[in-house]
């Protein structure tokens, strides 16, 4: 038998090193040839890690969130024949000392799916009276074992007043699931109602820490380098899109069926590319190191996508090629690569210019952090009906605000505010969006 060691490859592009996020093995595991071993993120892109060859997991070479040099050992796996004759020493070494294994580090009981890096939790429960559930419970975990779930589960277990310890887990590595919380709850029935009403009050101390890793590690990076290198400003404009909405709701009855339904997003990117023809200022990087601004005839349009793991922002390139339903397709590929974990590095770089919204939480004004090395980022914010007065007359008016940021440095304040107003001038008047 032998030690084969696969080492951290060479991703190409001029990166040096990346973030391991997610490991699918543990030590004495028995795996196959093209196996997916571990999960490592570079620049917001996750990469799979296979196994080129079949044998045992005998020492991983990483944590979940250890940022690792190209080159460096991912793994050790037992072999038949000799396995890699650089690591005979070290397999040597391996035997002869069993107490003192080369590198052994356990990875986490939960590893995130290749499509859905997820944080890494630990729940870290201070003594607490048992839940009022835990009488009927039959499951209960060794002490100083945790329980694994998402946010999501962990808020509506507090809501129905139900102690995860006492829940067993049917996911990956004993991950409790929405569905194994109904099926406790049915079980507890009416015999736990009471209590459990009660338990809504009791006094809670559990704590939870919570790695920042992965995608959540280069979102915290890049907002920091964002607000830390770009003085931002934000204007904010109240825009009137009754006609625009009119306008959609037509299309969509009329086109609807085979060719697809229209939300506004195809009408906004349709307005900024006509807009920065007028303002090539704002679409734009800068470089400050350089002092370079490159401006571009190309839009490149940066789309921020809300993810499982994070927000992300995949391209829609050369936006000014696409009609709107060339455009609601492109939107609607890239959201779903995007929050399935399948967006590329190619999809997810490269934007000139971004626009965020918030949907039917956009709320009333917000103030969007500029996709460094950008310079602009169209913000929007949710419509909503109201008076308005027209022709000294009160009538009621789908109104919308668009809360836009710029980099001072690039885009003067009055230049940002032009820019803003032609996209109000656009999208009151729909029609314009279609005359060259």
């Amino acid at each position: 038998m032998g030690v084969h060691i696969i080492k951290m490859p060479d991703i190409g592009e001029g990166i040096a090193e990346v973030e391991l996020v997610a490991w699918h093995v543990k030590v004495g595991d028995l795996i196959s040839e093209d196996q997916i071993l571990a999960d490592v993120m570079t620049d917001k892109a996750t990469v799979e890690i296979p196994s080129p060859v079949a044998g045992k997991v005998l020492a991983l070479g990483g944590a979940v969130g250890q940022v690792m040099a190209v080159g460096s050992p991912v793994i050790h796996i037992e072999v038949d024949g000799a396995g890699t004759p650089a690591d005979k020493p070290a397999a040597a070494c391996a035997a002869a000392a069993p107490a003192k294994p080369a590198v052994v580090v356990e990875p986490p009981v939960a590893a995130a799916a290749p499509a859905k890096v997820a944080p890494v939790a630990a729940a870290i429960a201070a003594p607490a009276r048992p839940s009022a559930a835990a009488p009927v419970a039959a499951h209960l975990r060794p002490s100083g074992e945790k329980p694994i779930a998402s946010p999501a589960v962990r808020r509506r277990a507090w809501d129905l007043g139900i102690e995860l310890q006492f829940v067993p887990g049917t996911g990956m590595a004993g991950r409790i699931t929405q569905q194994d919380l109904d099926a406790y709850a049915s079980r507890v029935g009416q015999a736990g109602s009471a209590a459990q009403a009660d338990q809504r009050y009791a006094q809670r101390s559990a704590e939870e820490v919570i790695p920042v890793i992965g995608l959540r590690r280069k979102i915290a990076q890049k907002m920091q380098e964002a607000k830390r290198r770009i003085p931002h400003f934000t204007y904010v404009e109240e825009i009137d899109v009754t006609e625009l909405e009119a306008l959609r709701a037509r299309l969509n009855a009329k086109y609807g069926k085979e060719r697809g339904r229209l939300t506004m997003l195809p009408f906004l990117v349709r307005a900024v590319v006509l807009a920065v023809r007028e303002f090539p200022q704002a679409n734009a990087r800068y470089d400050d190191d350089a002092a370079v601004v490159t401006r571009f005839d190309a839009v490149h349009l940066g789309m921020a996508t809300q993810t499982e793991g994070g927000l992300m922002v995949p391209v829609m390139r050369h936006a000014e090629t696409r009609d709107l339903w060339d455009c609601a397709a492109e939107v609607l590929r890239l959201s779903e690569a995007a929050r399935s974990g399948k967006a590329t590095r190619e999809e997810l770089t490269g934007s000139t210019i971004t626009i965020t919204s918030l949907g039917a939480l956009g709320g009333i004004v917000s103030t969007p952090v500029i996709n460094h090395p950008e310079v602009a980022i169209v913000g929007v914010n949710r419509m909503v009906e109201r008076p308005m007065i027209r022709n000294g007359a009160v009538v009621a008016r789908l109104m919308m605000n668009l809360s836009s940021s710029f980099d001072h440095r690039v885009v003067d304040g009055m230049h940002g505010a032009e820019f803003v107003q032609l996209l109000r001038g656009y999208l009151e008047c729909p029609a314009t969006l279609f005359v060259e």
